[in-house]
């Protein structure tokens, strides 16, 4: 039996009491937290060209998008602007053994097809949870080999679990579903030049994921075939984006026993994860400056140590001095000069025109990075920074790798990114925490447009 037929056949028959309590918590609140970075998109204008783009491509309009107040649009369409809008502020959480944002192109595709087949929130967060799962297994697969060649994990793997989530909404049976998931491979796609350049691209990734994984699910219901040997064939993922062969216990191994979904972060910091030890080292560093009156004119330099696998995508010298928002968010040097210069780092420490501040673009300058040993993946190290200041002084602090985040403080991000507590964001956290009980997904859509809709 395949690996696409294994979780064909495992996602299909997925049942309330296969899941437990943790595993449907831990979903919850990854769906709240994306459908909170998605509003927060919205109400900020991140991610405006997707949702422009999404509005043009037709279709029966029986889906609408997180956070518009707009038409409703075809599924893959609001499936597409859905997963652009969860990434665009680069906040949604991630699974750090694969590297990989599961939420974004899972919470697109289920919402989109949920509203589709008018399915119950139930069915949504069943969905939600095979497409979650799959998606944390399927690059945990083949850790850091994606990044390595440049290819983004959140689009390459991003795609089958949108395809699971939409075939199970869409009612496709187990031979249809493994046909998806053969079609979906060859959609599978993401360049992370942009991080080179500073462009956007890397945002429309687990839209791309969503529609890709959709349009998948809507080909086999329809009638197209795909190898069911797409994950482990000849010419099959692995082999042909990381060029190394995946045993298929690597992604089935324990499957409905052992479960990756609960691992999923919730980010902190509205940027790279692989920054975000550093960044707490640096909270502390500045609460300490605070205290003993120094500023960051007193800091003569700063050293950051992060493990080998994150220097290319955050630490290289050129990324001292970002050129373009996006660039910022994959800068370990500005960004930290950023927390040590303001004491926190928010969506606003991202907002357009950030790159020109002087504060942290000179601090950058002094910021240097060494590299330490982690033997696990490369999101899970501990931060350790160290401030050398003008006559001699000096301030070490290390930090755990990654920390459990209490509830408290996601429900406090999601109202954050609402733009502040209101009755409907409560209203909205309160269903999405319990979903298995909601009866439609669509008036939970059409909350997230009114909490996104500018406030007289």
């Amino acid at each position: 039996m395949t690996v696409a037929t294994h979780l064909a056949l495992w996602a299909l028959g997925l049942a309330d009491d296969d899941v437990p309590d943790e595993v449907r918590d831990a979903a919850c609140r990854q769906l709240l937290d994306g459908v909170g970075t998605a509003v927060a998109a919205a109400r900020t204008g991140a991610g405006g060209p997707a949702v422009t783009v999404a509005g043009l491509l037709g279709g029966p309009r029986r889906a609408a998008v997180i956070g518009s107040t707009g038409p409703k649009l075809s599924a893959p369409a609001a499936a597409f602007a859905n997963g652009a809008l969860v990434h665009a502020l680069d906040y949604d959480g991630t699974h750090p053994a694969g590297v990989v944002h599961a939420t974004a192109p899972v919470l697109a595709a289920a919402f989109a097809a949920g509203q589709e087949a008018r399915a119950t929130g139930r069915e949504v967060l069943l969905a939600s949870v095979a497409g979650l799962e799959a998606v944390c297994r399927i690059a945990a697969a083949a850790p850091h080999a994606f990044h390595a060649r440049g290819l983004h994990a959140t689009g390459m793997a991003g795609v089958f679990g949108a395809a699971l989530a939409s075939a199970r909404l869409l009612g496709l049976d187990v031979q249809q579903t493994v046909h998806a998931l053969g079609i979906a491979g060859s959609s599978s796609s993401g360049l992370l030049e942009c991080l080179n350049t500073g462009a956007e691209t890397k945002l429309l990734h687990p839209g791309s994921a969503a529609a890709g994984g959709m349009l998948a699910a809507w080909l086999a219901r329809a009638g197209a075939t795909g190898p069911d040997t797409v994950f482990e064939g000849e010419f099959g993922f692995y082999r042909a984006f990381t060029g190394r062969s995946v045993a298929p216990h690597q992604v089935i191994g324990g499957l409905g026993e052992r479960w990756e979904l609960p691992d999923i972060t919730v980010k902190q910091y509205p940027c790279c994860e692989l920054i975000h030890a550093s960044l707490r080292a640096a909270a502390t560093a500045a609460a300490q400056m605070a205290e003993a009156g120094l500023g960051p004119d007193d800091v003569e330099s700063v050293k950051v140590a992060v493990p080998k696998e994150s220097i290319p995508l955050v630490g290289t010298p050129d990324k001292a001095a970002p050129r373009s928002v996006y660039e910022a968010k994959f800068s370990l040097a500005w960004s930290v000069a950023a927390m040590l210069v303001d004491g926190s780092v928010d969506v606003d420490t991202y907002a357009e025109g950030c790159t020109r501040r002087t504060a942290p673009a000179e601090l950058a300058q002094r910021v240097r990075i060494s590299t330490i040993r982690c033997d696990g993946p490369a999101v899970s190290a501990p931060g350790e920074l160290t401030v050398r200041f003008r006559g001699g002084r000096r301030l070490r602090v290390d930090e755990p790798g990654l920390t459990e985040v209490p509830d408290e403080v996601v429900t406090a991000k999601f109202h954050a990114n609402a733009g502040g507590t209101t009755s409907d964001s409560e209203l909205l956290a309160a269903k999405l925490r319990a979903l298995g009980t909601v009866s439609r997904i669509g008036p939970l859509i059409e909350l997230t447009a009114k909490i996104a809709a500018p406030r007289g």
